[in-house]
């Protein structure tokens, strides 16, 4: 698969740079600041594309609207070169995010990119070290646990200081989708802790 460089006109000089808006990606994905994206996606984008994602997400977080992106003087700032034309490490770096999903071209001009990237596809993870695939297998048991627990626990909590029987609780639970072994720990938590202790006590417990 090839795509053609963004940038290719002479005279360009900047690049208006604004969020993709994707609802389904920006629910379950990871900033491209985190630690997911430096330990797994850093492995298929490369240092140099996942730094320019990562400088073109900080100009969106002051911009959240969007922003005019001076090329010359951004590739400068990431100690990459810049020239008119494709045949320089930033118009490559840029290609690069575009060639995996970071960021696409608009229709009329400019560069949507994510703020939230999703999870590493499978045909991506066959090929990392087998190292950093045990850590991706961890990582995803890890944080299903977490976000379940902490969703049941949360709703749990509501749940027995509006007066609801334990086992109403744990049904309910269960019912609105939380997990069984999620759903008796989150009960459990709500009925033998005091309602104001924080979540986290509990899981690191």
């Amino acid at each position: 698969m090839s795509i053609e460089p963004l940038v290719h006109e002479a005279e360009v000089a900047t690049l208006m740079v604004v969020p993709w808006h994707d609802p389904i990606v920006d629910a379950v994905g990871f900033d491209v600041r985190s630690n997911y994206v430096e330990l797994f996606w850093l492995n298929v984008l490369g240092p140099t594309a996942t730094w320019t994602l990562r400088r073109l997400v900080t100009g969106l977080d002051r911009y959240p609207l969007g922003y005019e992106l001076d090329l010359a003087e951004t590739a400068g700032m990431l100690g990459l070169a810049y020239s008119s034309g494709t045949s320089n490490s930033f118009a490559r770096a840029l290609s690069r995010c575009q060639l995996f999903g970071m960021s696409q071209e608009m229709p009329g001009g400019g560069l949507a990119v994510r703020r939230k990237v999703p999870p590493v596809a499978a045909r991506h993870l066959s090929r990392m070290p087998p190292q950093l695939q045990a850590m991706h297998s961890q990582w995803k048991v890890r944080e299903f646990t977490l976000n379940d627990l902490q969703r049941g626990c949360a709703l749990a909590v509501a749940m027995v200081a509006a007066g609801d029987e334990p086992e109403l609780v744990e049904r309910q639970l269960l019912a609105v989708g939380v997990s069984p072994a999620a759903a008796v720990e989150a009960t459990t938590f709500a009925t033998t802790r005091s309602v104001t202790e924080p979540i986290a006590v509990r899981l690191a417990t």
